[in-house]
């Protein structure tokens, strides 16, 4: 067989894998027939919201995901443990919230495993989401990801609450954005001032246009599926 066959076949079958396998980008929400979606947190400064937030969530009763930066489940290991014990999903944001898409592939999976290592001594857990700071990721990151047995998840709905805009402001934008729907993920900062007074009118809004809330972990596909150029992952 020719070299330019062996080249066009071997460039086949690794188009296969990727599309079997998800491809190269995040996942930022999934396609499904139920109105679910998932409330995201990202930890990586502070804590002084914290046990409000799950408290609201408690009353609300409604199950999301905390996305943890390795120093922050080192600062606050009490935390780690309520909100793991609550019933939430925990994730990886991170050793040192680094941008990822600007360091090497050793580098990425330190920062991965950092926080892996961390969460696995401190609750006996193995996560296998990962959330890069910023959002930033490139095909390092990816492939890094996938052979630590990682999803790398983002988001299609911003709160924006880390731009501290007000209570309605933030409540308007989730409740209004173009890209609620099923499978939405959405984005929230655990730290963010005005997210504790409008958690719980974004909930009840959700709730008013028929959604239910899941963990990211029940909401994405683990095998056999794709990711389109928006981010959308599905089913094969």
């Amino acid at each position: 067989m020719k070299l330019h066959y062996k080249i066009v076949i071997l460039i086949s079958l690794f188009a296969i894998f990727l599309l079997l396998n998800g491809g190269s980008k995040p996942i930022h929400s999934v396609e499904t027939d139920k109105n679910v979606l998932a409330i995201t947190f990202d930890a990586a400064w502070g804590a002084e919201n914290t046990e409000y937030l799950l408290n609201i969530l408690s009353e609300k009763n409604v199950k999301a995901t905390f996305f943890l930066c390795g120093y922050w489940v080192k600062n606050y290991p009490d935390l780690v443990k309520k909100i793991h014990g609550s019933g939430h999903d925990i994730a990886n944001h991170g050793n040192t919230h680094i941008n990822c898409s600007d360091i090497s592939k050793e580098q990425v999976q330190e920062e991965i495993l950092g926080t892996h290592e961390k969460v696995y001594d401190l609750i006996g857990m193995e996560m296998d989401l990962f959330r890069p700071p910023y959002g930033a990721y490139n095909s390092v990151l990816m492939e890094m990801a996938k052979e630590l047995g990682y999803h790398v998840v983002k988001w299609n709905v911003d709160s924006f609450d880390w731009m501290n805009k007000g209570v309605q402001f933030e409540t308007d934008h989730v409740l209004n954005n173009k890209n609620l729907q099923n499978g939405a993920i959405i984005l929230f900062h655990n730290g963010a001032k005005d997210t504790l007074e409008a958690l719980p009118a974004i909930i009840e809004g959700l709730r008013a246009k028929g959604y239910e809330f899941v963990s990211v972990s029940e909401l994405i596909i683990r095998e056999n599926y794709t990711v389109d150029e928006m981010g959308r992952q599905r089913a094969i």
